[in-house]
Parts: structure tokens; sequence; C-alpha cells
């Protein structure tokens, strides 16, 4: 028998432990599709898009472009502002904390069964990303 969970009484960690590996699924796939094949060039673009520095870039942007509703703000406040135990690898402290509420966002829509909303949004942040490489390019 499944053992059920309410999301909303998840702590932000635990939400953004598996919004992580449902973003990155989702950018796995988004690579995929686009026609990429060579495990070393897929781990290379996945990295651009799963990055602390770019979920916090990205959250930040959803933010001030008033994309997430008031529960998901909720919800990226509850990632932001958990304690976690393990450190930053390769960010400061606040860029962290912005990618972890990031990713409790992402695990949250998930565990509520929000996959359209979710789609929605992994399809604008990829599209961000891929807006942001074009400009890196010019």
């Amino acid at each position: 028998m499944k053992k059920s969970v309410d999301p909303s009484l998840l702590n932000g960690l635990a939400l953004a432990y598996l919004g992580d590996a449902i973003y990155e699924l989702r950018v796995r796939e988004h690579l995929i599709q686009q026609g990429q094949t060579k495990p070393n060039v897929l781990h290379t673009q996945a990295t651009t898009y799963v990055s602390a520095k770019a979920q916090a870039r990205l959250i930040e942007a959803l933010l001030e472009g008033n994309f997430l509703t008031a529960g998901e703000v909720d919800i990226f406040k509850r990632g932001r502002n958990a304690k976690s135990y393990s450190k930053a690898k390769n960010t400061d402290a606040q860029t962290y904390s912005y990618s972890t509420g990031f990713e409790a966002v992402m695990g949250y829509l998930h565990l509520t069964g929000q996959t359209q909303r979710l789609e929605e949004l992994v399809s604008w942040c990829t599209g961000k990303i891929e807006e942001e490489k074009q400009e890196g390019a010019s």
C-alpha cells in the first residue's frame, strides 16, 4: 500500500530534493528533443540550465515578472528559507538558497499533480536560458 504524503506539509528541503530531480529530468528531455545525443555534450549543456546560478537567475526573473502564483511564491520562500546542513558548491549562500527555493516550487508542482503548470514553468525557464545563450553569442 502506497503511503500518501501531503505536499503542503513537507519542508522546503524535501520539496527541493524532489524538485531538483524533476527539473533536471525535464531539462534532459528538452535537450534530447532538441537533437542532442552525445552524453558529454548533454551533460555540459544541462549544467547551463540546472546550476544553482542558473536556477537563482530564473527564479529572480519569475518573481520580477510576477509569473508565479501567490502559492508558488510561498513555496519558493519555504525552500529559500530552509536551513540546509550542506554547503553550497561553487556559489554563495544566497544563490544556493534561491536555487533551493526554485527546486522546491518544481517539487511541489510535481507532487500536487500540477503537470500543466510545471511544464509551463519549465518551458519558460528553458526558453529563458536559450535566450541568454543567444544574447551571449551575439
